[in-house]
């Protein structure tokens, strides 16, 4: 299968979309600010984005043109019929596939996270409960 999908890049773009949407908006005001210092149609674009499907899309073509790397390599050698439609055909074709793999790495990702968060929690509780019967016993 590695030699069919790039898992590299899939990770990269999985971590960037995770990085811009889930994490770098609740790390300080920094990036809220920067956002909002934004012209109004990029901010429009960012928070259209958060679908992992389109910003999957992207981050596919952007990792495509700066790394050189296909996620289906498959797609670098299109039938010479498709003519010089074939390069950029195979660009989106590619970038489809990343932003559907995309996407189930993200939802992936956010579903493993709730019973992850809930664990925490409970771990949580239940220490701060026995910190309280410890501070209770010796007093």
């Amino acid at each position: 299968m590695t030699d069919i999908l790039n898992f590299s890049t899939l990770l990269l773009g999985v971590s960037l979309h995770m990085l811009f949407w889930e994490h770098l908006p609740h790390w300080g005001t920094w990036f809220n600010k920067a956002l909002a210092a934004l012209p109004q149609p990029l901010q429009t674009l960012y928070e259209q984005w958060r679908c992992p499907y389109c910003a999957g899309f992207w981050i596919g073509l952007v990792l495509h043109a700066v790394t050189g790397a296909w996620f289906v390599p498959a797609f670098a050698d299109l039938p010479s019929f498709w003519g010089a439609a074939a390069l950029p055909l195979g660009w989106v074709l590619d970038a489809l596939v990343f932003a559907m793999m995309n996407k189930l790495g993200v939802l992936t990702l956010t579903a493993l996270a709730y019973p992850a968060m809930r664990g925490h929690e409970a771990k949580a509780a239940f220490m701060a409960k026995m910190q309280a019967e410890e501070a209770g016993q010796s007093a």
